[in-house]
C-alpha cells in the first residue's frame, strides 16, 4: 500500500507502462516465432518478407526501453544470419 500519494501515483503510472510493455514484447516475439517457424519450414522467401516487421517491432521495444537495445541489436543479427 502507498504511504503518499505520489507513490500511489507512481504505482498506478508503473501498471500502465507494464501493460504497454508487455504489448510491445508479445508482438515481437510473435513475430519472431513466426519468421522462426518460415525459415525451418524452409520458406526463406516468406521469411525475408517479414523480417523487416520484426526490425520495426524490436526497434520499437528497444526505443520504449521493453527491451535492451543490445537484446534487440542480437535478435536481429541471429536472425539475419538464419535468413543468410
Amino acid at each position: 500500500m502507498a504511504n503518499t500519494a505520489s507513490a500511489a501515483k507512481q504505482a498506478r503510472a508503473a501498471i500502465r507502462r507494464r501493460e504497454f510493455n508487455r504489448v510491445l514484447l508479445q508482438a515481437a516475439r510473435t513475430a519472431q516465432k513466426k519468421l522462426l517457424s518460415l525459415i525451418q519450414a524452409g520458406k526463406k522467401a516468406e521469411a525475408a518478407k517479414l523480417f523487416p516487421d520484426l526490425q520495426k517491432r524490436l526497434d520499437r521495444a528497444a526505443k520504449g526501453k521493453a527491451i535492451h537495445r543490445n537484446r534487440s541489436a542480437r535478435i536481429k543479427s541471429r536472425i539475419a544470419h538464419l535468413l543468410r
